[in-house]
């Protein structure tokens, strides 16, 4: 499905499920080089840069922690960057792509945007948008931590190592669809400067800047994790050593208890009390007192 949008001289191309047909009327009308074509018919494993003599090809992936529509965990974008045309091939539904379309026909109706005047500024806009929308991911990641971090102290320790989990594995594939943003940024920078004016290297360096608010975002959070999984295994451990030291100390005041009932059921005809009316009574009376004298021992050292 292909969707244009015009603003001045700049032209948007947004092609979501590309077919074979839609990319070979791209590559006519655009001059686009039958590799880029080839390549824009299914999704790629890395991401990469390529610099051509009309436009940049630049494909990078995104992660998708709670807006994935396919089931996926990232979303991959290629960019096809021309002087004065802007192509976005992507194989399902980006929510970013999406809403900054909606902003960009406003703008073009209206005639107040101030989107420069080649399309790396275009560019620019959609990827500061891309990157707005992974951090919002990642402060919904932020308040899992909190609620986390609440129900550890509230006694759930038990109940939150899967959660714990769960959300360590959303950090790592997040972490993963972003490994090579900063190496294709840098390789986009260079190639920048050699197509579009030096102007906009400001642009191409606020990109990178762009790129690392997401990624320190990112790490302050793993370390959050971190602190609270430590804080939880922690939590853990005393609460397991205290049901221990309880059941040990359980142990040690029943064994003489029984140690004095075993010897009292011996089979011999000189055991005293057995024979006597209220032997039981008297029996039950000395396994008591046994108890609590080792009950009042532990006290006394401590123990307890």
């Amino acid at each position: 499905m292909i969707n244009t949008y015009t603003h001045k001289k700049l032209t948007w191309v947004d092609l979501e499920n590309p077919t074979t047909a839609e990319v070979s009327q791209l590559m006519k009308e655009y001059n686009i080089h039958p590799l880029v074509g080839q390549e824009l018919l299914s999704p790629t494993v890395r991401p990469k840069v390529d610099l051509y003599d009309s436009f940049i090809y630049l494909i990078l992936h995104f992660p998708t922690v709670s807006h994935s529509h396919n089931g996926k965990m990232e979303q991959e974008v290629d960019f096809i960057i021309g002087k004065n045309f802007l192509i976005t091939v992507h194989y399902d539904m980006v929510d970013p792509l999406r809403e900054f379309s909606k902003m960009f026909e406003v703008n073009s109706i209206l005639n107040k945007s101030n989107m420069g005047d080649h399309a790396g500024y275009l560019f620019y806009y959609i990827m500061r948008e891309m990157y707005k929308n992974l951090s919002n991911e990642l402060s919904g990641i932020t308040n899992c931590l909190k609620d986390i971090e609440e129900k550890i102290f509230a006694g759930e320790e038990g109940k939150m190592v899967k959660e714990i989990s769960d959300t360590n594995k959303s950090l790592l594939d997040f972490r993963e669809s972003i490994r090579f943003h900063k190496e294709v940024l840098e390789s986009f920078e260079v190639a920048g400067k050699h197509f579009f004016e030096e102007k906009f290297h400001y642009y191409l360096r606020a990109l990178i800047g762009e790129y690392y608010k997401v990624y320190n975002q990112l790490e302050n959070q793993k370390e959050m994790l971190v602190d609270l999984r430590e804080t939880n295994d922690s939590l853990l451990t005393t609460k397991t050593n205290e049901t221990m030291k309880s059941l040990t100390i359980m142990a040690f005041i029943i064994l003489p208890m029984t140690f004095v009932a075993q010897i009292f059921g011996i089979s011999s005809a000189y055991l005293p009390l057995v024979n006597s009316p209220d032997g039981l009574w008297k029996i039950l009376g000395i396994i008591i007192i046994v108890g609590i004298l080792v009950f009042f021992s532990f006290k006394y050292k401590k123990w307890l």
